[in-house]
């Protein structure tokens, strides 16, 4: 059950005339004759009314990280089979988008790195969806510059634009400081405050930054982000590195269960059914 005003597929609470019957209902003298069941009042000799199921629209607000380590790795081309973070996310953003227009329902999107580089509201026009699809498009193009993340700022202004109660997925890396992930949280607990449901997709490539699997050849590792870098070999710090990233997946998890948002970790080694199954499962209990 959805509330909303743009016609859609989903039922509401609120209670119409429109095209799916709920039940009979008394009829009251001086109400419309419209709706009175005459095939009813045959049969029982007694007035009754028809009342239906209004049906109304889901609205949804889809916010992408598009900051440099989102770009990880990095990739000449993309196909279904070679993906980095920013481009599993953009087809999974594309994927639900899709769904939500077969459904009459309205999408906007907010794209971020360090600065607010887009925002659109709501809507469920054709135009509009090309327009979206046009700008998870530009996402894929990474710039020379190093681009930060500025998680916890924009989620506030997301928060202080979404006038109406809507679904909200993110997807990000989760890459930032312990600092700035208080803030983060800070920030989705906005979003919760004005009761919108929020589902933070963790998008992550698990073989090389939560396995490490890496030769052990010398290496520099370089952040993408601050160009800050380290030469080392991966046997020697390998299981130190796997048990820290363990620990801060699980920690993001019980965090997201103590503010109420749905944490789902998105692998970007696998399928998209997981994205696609939790966008259903959400859209199901909206309301």
């Amino acid at each position: 059950m959805v509330e909303g005003f743009i016609s859609g597929l989903h039922k509401s609470p609120f209670h119409g005339f429109s095209a799916e019957f709920a039940e009979h209902k008394i009829y009251n003298t001086g109400e419309s004759t419209r709706h009175i069941d005459w095939k009813l009042f045959a049969k029982t000799d007694k007035l009754y009314t028809k009342r239906y199921d209004e049906e109304t629209n889901l609205r949804c607000h889809l916010i992408l990280d598009n900051s440099s380590s989102m770009h990880y790795p990095d990739k000449k081309e993309f196909n279904i089979n070679s993906l980095n973070k920013v481009a599993f996310s953009v087809l999974a953003s594309a994927a639900i988008m899709n769904l939500m227009k077969r459904q009459r329902d309205a999408v906007g999107l907010s794209v971020y790195s360090d600065q607010y580089e887009f925002y659109a509201n709501e809507k469920g026009s054709e135009r509009h969806h090309h327009m979206l699809l046009d700008q998870l498009n530009k996402a894929l193009i990474r710039g020379k510059e190093a681009k930060g993340t500025r998680t916890y700022t924009y989620l506030h202004q997301i928060a202080e634009k979404l006038k109406r109660r809507s679904l909200v997925f993110l997807f990000t890396d989760m890459f930032q400081s312990d600092l700035e992930e208080q803030k983060l949280f800070e920030a989705l607990q906005h979003l919760r405050y004005n009761k919108h449901e929020v589902v933070l997709f963790h998008v992550y490539d698990k073989e090389h930054e939560l396995d490490f699997d890496f030769s052990n050849s010398p290496r520099r590792y370089v952040d993408v982000e601050t160009g800050e870098h380290i030469d080392l070999y991966a046997d020697n710090i390998r299981e130190g590195y796997q048990k820290a990233v363990g620990d801060y997946f699980q920690e993001l998890k019980l965090k997201c269960g103590q503010y109420m948002i749905k944490y789902v970790p998105a692998d970007i080694g696998e399928s998209f059914n997981n994205i696609l199954t939790t966008y259903l499962v959400e859209r199901q209990k909206f309301g």
